[in-house]
């Protein structure tokens, strides 16, 4: 079976938590008064959120999955969800390291990246690989997220870190994961010329940019420490977990490494579904079996490269990593 054939994942799901508290924002969450609070609500999930290129602060919640999400921040901002290309935690700069996907803590501050400048460039594949690592934001956009520094595409000043990848020629990449795009670049055969449509992030100045939440302001967290994280798993469901375990975040980043040197891609949620598959088992085979028997079997992964997954999940476990 070939290496790339797992088919797009419907939206991944956040909790279903439709509770607001009351509070004194200038912006509210996309509605025009804050939904009533009971003695039966559920914790209020409410995130703050700002124009990556400057704007008030926002507060958003009542959203069920990535693209209610982009459609409550459209919502308080009043313009299309259409123009949201992506989101980032913590930081307003274009890093596609912090690029909001498959998990959010419940203390992060989301950043809203709007569409900007389209572009189509002209390419000439006069190497095998191009250059390119690339991600997505799990609601149909796949994203450059890191050039090879003497690549083809380092080569290519329009081409940047953070443009979304729109077309291959005349064929739309919109809802495509990013390992089908990693696939279809590295497919075109050697010696072609072939064109790229990008769509880059709005850079501006960030002079209405405060930092994430300021004590000092009142601005706390709306739930618990601040260490749980909302994370969106594949079957629709989803789950607060507390700060990952040392050993397990340590495998999973090990695991996600191995899937960038191998795949050209970075998938969190990916690398945690195979750290899973590896619980209880003692030796590469057993290991083996159960990516067979999982969902994870669509990728069709080679067995050289579970011997390296199992390699660098038994270095987490002992210690070796980390």
């Amino acid at each position: 079976m070939p290496l790339f054939t797992r088919k797009p994942k419907k939206d991944d799901h956040l909790l279903d938590n439709n509770n607001v508290g009351e509070h004194k924002s200038k912006i509210y969450n996309g509605t025009k008064s804050p939904a009533p609070v009971t003695e039966d609500s559920k914790p209020k999930l409410i995130f703050h959120c700002q124009l990556a290129h400057g704007s008030p602060t926002g507060l958003i919640s009542g959203f069920s999955n990535v693209r209610e999400l982009y459609q409550k921040i459209a919502e308080c901002y009043e313009f299309p969800a259409e123009e949201i290309l992506f989101c980032t935690l913590n930081t307003h700069k274009i890093d596609m390291t912090k690029l909001l996907g498959g998990q959010i803590g419940l203390d992060d501050f989301i950043f809203v990246h709007r569409k900007g400048q389209p572009k189509e460039i002209e390419i000439s594949k006069t190497e095998d690989a191009l250059g390119l690592t690339i991600t997505d934001n799990g609601n149909g956009y796949a994203f450059i997220k890191r050039i090879r520094e003497g690549s083809i595409i380092d080569s290519i000043d329009y081409i940047q870190v953070g443009d979304h990848i729109e077309k291959i020629n005349e064929e739309s990449l919109i809802g495509r994961r990013h390992f089908e795009v990693a696939k279809l670049l590295k497919d075109i055969p050697k010696g072609t010329t072939f064109t790229m449509r990008l769509v880059e992030p709005i850079r501006a100045g960030f002079s209405n940019i405060e930092a994430r939440g300021n004590p000092k302001k009142g601005k706390k967290s709306s739930y618990g420490s601040g260490k749980e994280t909302l994370r969106f798993k594949a079957d629709g469901n989803a789950q607060i977990q507390n700060e990952p375990d040392s050993v397990m975040q340590v495998g999973i980043d090990s695991i996600n490494q191995l899937l960038e040197n191998f795949m050209g891609i970075n998938d969190t949620e990916l690398a945690t579904q195979i750290w899973e598959q590896a619980e209880g088992k003692t030796n590469s085979m057993d290991f083996a079996e159960a990516i067979d028997a999982s969902d994870l079997e669509e990728f069709g992964f080679t067995d050289d490269f579970i011997i390296e997954l199992w390699g660098v999940i038994t270095d987490a476990r002992s210690g070796r990593i980390g």
